[in-house]
């Protein structure tokens, strides 16, 4: 069994991949192109906004969305300790501080109830995660930020597709930022991302950045980068873009079915905010006692299972200079304790979801 098994998804669409692939390689055009410039605009549309900017990944689009917003050093950004090290990296890269803020427990996104009192007058922006493929609670963070008139930067790398109140993740901020890494819901077969944004200001910069500052060959208006995304890829995502919700749809259906099945005290499943459509990049559950032995169990059983994330990001070495402790947000530290995530992926079989339900209470059960 495989926790992402991509070789089916494949196989599904293969004749459409092979002949997308096909085209640029006659073409010859690798970097940039056509198909990139489609991407941009179809994925723009998707997220209702009106530009998107083709970038080599979501750790990019990060960077230069604060890049964009001019945040730099004696800035402060405000995001969560309980996600992938890139948000907070992203900050740091600027020469800005993070500044974490305890999650809520029950959608593992930041809890809007303590942002308010984490905010300095040396904060200019939050980067919002939209974790697991649940949006953040945007009503209350939105009434904070435009209080004290904040950036809001969307890190919606696991949330394409991902709605609240019905209005699709990436539309609410400043910028949006986008993964397609692959093995993500929409993910492309190598490295990728996207900023997206209803700002021209910022659409050009991100544009400029990525070809070295660069607005006309050869003439650089200031120090960017080599973040393109490349033209076989954007072609792949054109092909998938065409299924990704009836992808998503499915990850909803397998979810529920897993819900459905674990029905043990041992186990919660995952809470879904009413306001929102959650499109279960991941299904994690959290396991009340003896999670590592449960990840041993399951391995035992040829059941992969992956912990995201195992330690959050305040007690990360890499962020010792900040001089946080363990205790300073225990809501995230009991989460990287407790969290497990169960494979789920469109094609994945009900008999393999019914086996890997059948082997976690197998285990909870004992004594």
């Amino acid at each position: 069994m495989e926790f992402l098994d991509l070789k089916l998804q494949y196989k599904n669409i293969q004749k459409d991949i092979d002949t997308a692939i096909k085209g640029i390689l006659n073409s010859c055009v690798f970097i940039m192109g056509k198909a990139v410039t489609d991407l941009e605009e179809k994925i723009a549309a998707y997220c209702n906004v009106k530009y998107g900017i083709g970038l080599n990944s979501g750790s990019d689009a990060l960077f230069v969305a604060l890049k964009a917003l001019n945040i730099g050093e004696g800035d402060e950004v405000i995001t969560t300790p309980f996600t992938f090290v890139s948000t907070a990296e992203a900050i740091v890269l600027v020469g800005a501080k993070p500044v974490f803020v305890d999650i809520d427990l029950k959608t593992f996104n930041i809890d809007p109830n303590k942002i308010e009192k984490k905010i300095t007058n040396k904060t200019r922006a939050i980067i919002l995660v939209h974790l697991y493929g649940q949006p953040a609670d945007m009503d209350p963070i939105l009434k904070i930020t435009k209080k004290y008139k904040l950036y809001v930067i969307e890190d919606a790398a696991q949330a394409l597709g991902a709605k609240y109140n019905r209005r699709q993740v990436c539309s609410f901020g400043d910028v949006g930022c986008l993964s397609f890494f692959p093995s993500k819901n929409f993910g492309a077969y190598g490295d990728g991302g996207m900023l997206v944004t209803n700002n021209k200001k910022i659409a050009n910069y991100a544009k400029m950045w990525r070809v070295h500052g660069a607005k006309k060959k050869y003439l650089h208006k200031f120090i960017g980068d080599n973040s393109r995304l490349d033209n076989i890829q954007a072609a792949i995502l054109l092909v998938k873009l065409k299924y990704l919700n009836k992808w998503n749809n499915l990850r909803t259906k397998k979810a529920l079915l897993y819900t459905q099945m674990l029905n043990n005290p041992g186990v919660i499943t995952p809470y879904i905010n009413p306001k929102c459509t959650h499109i279960y990049h991941q299904y994690t559950i959290i396991v009340r006692k003896r999670r590592n032995e449960l990840v041993h169990y399951l391995k035992q059983c040829g059941i992969p299972s992956i912990i995201y994330y195992p330690l959050p990001l305040h007690l990360q070495p890499a962020f010792k200079y900040l001089k946080y402790s363990a205790g300073d947000f225990p809501m995230a530290e009991q989460a990287s304790q407790q969290v497990l995530s169960l494979p789920i992926y469109p094609e994945i079989s009900t008999e393999n979801q019914k086996k890997i339900v059948n082997r976690i209470e197998c285990f909870l059960n004992k004594k």
